[in-house]
């Protein structure tokens, strides 16, 4: 039988949570360098929909695991429930998209398997029939090559942006409904999803992303990149100074202490590039760079660099963006 690798996607109230495809893309590269098979898992509770549309990538398999217990995100119902699925079908290998929710139930879920996690990875190496996956250290100055020591399952969560969601090979695959076996030891009762405030937001969504650093100067030019933002139907955001500030509340925060992201455009205003903030971005399809010194380590990743002062390049891109979209 050949062994599998098996994700665990993500979808919050029958959405995707797009980032799933994107483990997906690095699974189906790990497959054809293994020779292993790809299933997906997804938990929750009325999910055909969501189920049908991961099953029109290339993958073997795709389970709607369902219950009650799992229509709202609770760490103990997840936890239970994938442990006794990961554990029926044995797989070698499992994969998570590095999230929030992630982040909060899969070292309980490690730990009930009595397995390893390696966490955060952004690549992965296969030598001399060894599986290797690479995290980040010391907010990606350095990188570690990471093997795992003992029998599968492995664990292991994918950081965003390491690889691409459009490069998932398509497909069609069976689903199969499988239901969810929860014990009644499920303590937390979930409420209505609280947001904190109408600015909140989770950038990890966004498609289009127009981020700002200190070459902004004042708060009251961050109205550049909101302008730039609305034109293009993005989300505003920022390097850490400008958090630090106050000018942004710390959710709109890009790099090492903030959010990870990769839209599939990306605009840098005045930000220097510092390796802090890149490792936040660097996984974005496009980056266009805007930034008077033209020596700015931003401008190594960029795609499009334009050296120049962003008080008069930036609006009149905001212009030109209009133009075409009233042409449209």
């Amino acid at each position: 039988m050949a062994e599998s690798i098996l994700v665990v996607a993500e979808q919050r109230e029958g959405r995707l949570n797009r980032v799933s495809f994107e483990t997906i893309a690095a699974a189906q590269a790990i497959a054809k360098d293994t020779g292993w098979t790809v299933e997906v898992v997804l938990p929750g509770d009325g999910i055909s929909g969501p189920a049908q549309e991961l099953a029109a990538k290339a993958v073997a398999k795709v389970y709607a695991l369902e219950g009650a217990s799992l229509g709202a995100y609770t760490s103990d119902a997840y936890v239970f429930a994938l442990k006794a699925f990961v554990e029926e079908k044995k797989p070698k290998l499992v994969l998570f998209p590095h999230t929030y929710q992630v982040r909060d139930f899969a070292p309980r879920l490690a730990l009930g398997l009595d397995r390893t996690l390696i966490s955060d990875s952004v690549g992965y190496k296969h030598e001399g029939g060894k599986l290797l996956f690479t995290r980040q250290m010391f907010q990606g100055k350095f990188a570690a090559d990471v093997s795992f020591a003992g029998d599968g399952p492995w664990l292991a969560t994918i950081q965003i942006g390491a690889f691409r969601a459009d490069h998932a090979e398509a497909g069609s695959a069976p689903v199969e409904n499988v239901t969810a076996a929860v014990a009644n030891e499920v303590r937390v009762t979930p409420h209505e999803v609280f947001q904190e405030a109408k600015q909140a937001v989770d950038l990890s969504q966004a498609e289009v992303i127009v981020a700002v650093g200190r070459g902004i100067k004042e708060q009251k030019n961050l109205s550049l990149a909101e302008d730039l933002a609305k034109a293009l139907g993005g989300e505003v955001a920022a390097s850490r100074p400008i958090c630090d500030n106050g000018w942004l509340p710390l959710e709109r925060q890009i790099g090492s202490s903030g959010q990870t992201v990769a839209p599939k455009l990306y605009f840098a205003l005045g930000i220097s590039g510092a390796i802090q903030h890149i490792v936040g971005m660097k996984g974005s399809r496009t980056i266009v760079a805007i930034n008077k010194d033209s020596e700015a380590p931003i401008f190594e990743i960029a795609d499009v660099g334009v050296v120049g002062n962003l008080f008069d390049v930036v609006p009149a891109v905001t212009e030109e963006v209009k133009k075409v979209k009233a042409g449209a």
